[in-house]
């Protein structure tokens, strides 16, 4: 059965870079975890030990201290660290850094040179060890994806992150078909782009913006016909 993913999550991606920007970074995880728990859905925030060199990670356990059961927490292994014994040092890392016992999904951010094999054979233990809840990969194309499916517990893998967007549409010529067929949910990175695709301007712009739409077009539990302060 394909993973149940909730339409809309946070990504972490360039945060925990910059001490200046950490407030904010820490108030917007904040405000769509509140989002989330209007809607009666869980928050999706994804990060990964690579964004800010952890320092995302860190940002996003500040953020959801005292809520971390309204949140369904992605992170992912580096592909050089993905041996057997790292993957799971790795993981250790990340659980320490977001001040979590669990991650709801664990992913393999890209292949490179270790086996499949021997990183599934990690996850799938981070998995027996209560660790990890789910497994699976990210910016897997097709031929990682048919090796991946290849070996005996590909079938456990969840789900592929793909960068899919406005612009980037090239997993919908194969990869989005063959990931169907074999019930792996599809998880977007990027899909707006990172704000580039739009004409509106800057963060601050599109918020006050967005609070003049249409209810049908706003993202649920943000105010209407009312003006929103900066984050502080």
């Amino acid at each position: 059965m394909t993973l149940a993913l909730p339409p809309v999550g946070i990504g972490t991606w360039h945060m925990g870079e910059s001490r200046a920007r950490a407030a904010a970074e820490v108030a917007a995880i904040r405000a769509f975890v509140d989002a989330a728990q209007a809607q009666g859905a869980p928050a999706l925030i994804d990060t990964a030990e690579m964004y800010g060199d952890g320092g995302a990670e860190r940002i996003v356990a500040e953020a959801i201290r005292g809520r971390r059961d309204a949140c369904l927490l992605v992170s992912k292994v580096l592909p050089h660290r993905a041996t057997r014994r790292g993957t799971v040092a790795a993981c250790e890392a990340s659980l320490k850094r977001l001040g979590t016992d669990r991650l709801d999904l664990y992913l393999l951010h890209w292949r490179a040179n270790v086996p499949l094999a021997e990183t599934v054979d990690a996850l799938r233990g981070l998995v027996a060890a209560g660790k990890v809840l789910r497994w699976g990969g990210s910016n897997f194309d097709v031929d990682d994806l048919e090796a991946l499916l290849a070996l005996a517990p590909g079938a456990e893998c969840a789900v592929n992150q793909v960068y899919w967007s406005l612009s980037e549409r090239s997993i919908e010529t194969g990869l989005k078909a063959l990931q169907d067929r074999h019930g792996l949910a599809t998880m977007a990175y990027c899909p707006l782009d990172g704000g580039r695709w739009s004409p509106i301007g800057d963060w601050w712009t599109w918020r006050q913006r967005l609070a003049w739409m249409p209810a049908r077009w706003r993202w649920p539990g943000w105010p209407a016909n009312q003006p929103l302060r900066p984050f502080r």
